[in-house]
């Protein structure tokens, strides 16, 4: 995410709510929804042309009207709650049964695709945020129910390793990302999704034993990771789990083990477009320190026949010295007392939940492997580069997707063996 992000050119733009399209009111059945009700910057991207090839071509696009049509038949807050977490449960699921091979494709697009869950849960929340129940809802338990949704949509609430209590069962929790620079290509996946869909309650053989893995996803939001949504949703697995790794995409043509994590966020606007810049927000600053470090094995996956790509231990990073006011670069990582401007993995939301992950670790005082994995760029294949006249899937995006995730599988099992 570090890499990408820094490729392209940022222009730090003010959130502007905006109103639904008609491509997504001709989604919402009448009566009960109020499409004046302005929607996120996110959200707005769902009326183009591409997101809605990309739900069409996955059977995903019914989705939203569904959710709309349960909406309005609800007749209370709490009978609400349960439908938002059962369809957002229902559309995580699907999403990992399709890239898992369960049940019918839905459409021609590859199963391995992370974009149609994406797309599908903004149809959702979209269409949560202009939901006009028929009773009062104030504002506080509408966002109750969005964040229910993200969760559940996410996988964040269904993380289970109870498939894994057999002896000699290691546990892993893997997170990924949405995909994220939308603006600059809309037709962006993001490797680390897909790999949280391929890999969820799946079990991986190992020397070492069988590792049973479990997967989230996250938003690209500054103001989500400020509202907890990392340590919410690890802090009740990682005390029972045998090692951890954040995922999320990097720099074309490699991956990376980020060594440090730093405690600062930059400019570079999210999802919604809007810019975060200052000390990652966490509980008790008091006791915040500048840097965490990676525990995952990154001597053993380094040197190890992982894959495709080449797999580097990062040892980059950028700090303002003790007793200086200007930021440099520290090829072999931080010196002692110096203030963190840019982690391994840059100042952006892959840095922060590297961050925040190995915080938490150390907090609550584990001794497990965990840290951060950045993929390659997901790329497209030659001749489909341009975003104006590209088409959303081509052979050699399907192959580079495909050699991401299993390299990542096969750093996940030298990190388990060592």
């Amino acid at each position: 995410m570090r890499t990408l992000r820094a490729q392209l050119a940022a222009v730090v733009v003010v959130s502007a709510a905006l109103p639904m399209t008609p491509a997504l009111a001709e989604q919402q059945p009448a009566g009960c929804t109020d499409p004046s009700v302005q929607l996120t910057v996110e959200e707005q991207r769902l009326a183009r042309a591409v997101p809605q090839e990309i739900l069409q071509r996955s059977g995903f696009d019914p989705v939203a009207s569904e959710f709309t049509r349960a909406l309005c038949g609800a007749d209370s807050y709490a009978e609400a709650e349960k439908l938002v977490v059962r369809h957002g449960q229902r559309l995580w699921q699907r999403a990992v049964d399709r890239a898992q091979g369960r049940g019918p494709a839905g459409g021609d697009l590859s199963r391995a695709d992370d974009r149609p869950l994406y797309w599908a849960r903004l149809g959702m929340t979209g269409a949560l945020r202009q939901w006009q129940p028929g009773f009062g809802l104030p504002d506080a338990q509408r966002s109750a129910l969005r964040d229910r949704l993200e969760q559940s949509s996410r996988g964040q609430d269904a993380i289970d390793f109870a498939g894994g209590k057999d002896k000699g069962t290691k546990r892993m929790l893997v997170t990924g990302f949405d995909p994220f620079t939308l603006d600059e290509d809309i037709r962006i996946s993001n490797p680390s999704g897909a790999n949280a869909l391929a890999l969820d309650g799946t079990v991986l053989r190992t020397k070492a034993g069988p590792v049973r893995i479990e997967t989230a996803m996250f938003p690209v939001r500054w103001e989500d990771f400020a509202r907890g949504t990392v340590e919410r949703t690890l802090r009740p697995h990682l005390p029972g789990v045998d090692l951890f790794t954040t995922v999320s995409q990097g720099r074309p043509g490699q991956f990376d083990v980020e060594r440090n994590n730093g405690a600062w966020r930059g400019t570079f606007p999210d999802n919604d477009n809007i810019s975060a810049s200052g000390t990652v927000p966490v509980s008790d600053p008091a006791t915040q320190p500048q840097w965490t470090t990676t525990t995952l094995p990154y001597q053993d996956i380094v040197s190890a026949p992982t894959g495709r790509f080449p797999v580097k231990d990062n040892t980059e990073v950028v700090e303002i010295p003790a007793g200086e006011t200007e930021p440099v670069t520290r090829p072999d990582g931080p010196t002692e007392g110096s203030t963190a401007r840019e982690g391994g993995g840059g100042d952006y939301l892959s840095n922060e939940i590297a961050y925040r992950a190995t915080l938490l670790r150390d907090r609550l005082g584990l001794n497990i492997p965990g840290g951060h994995v950045h993929t390659p760029v997901l790329e497209f294949g030659q001749g489909n580069t341009d975003p104006a006249t590209g088409k959303i899937t081509d052979p050699e995006f399907l192959q580079n997707r495909q050699d991401i995730i299993d390299q990542v599988r096969s750093i996940i099992r030298v990190a388990a063996e060592s």
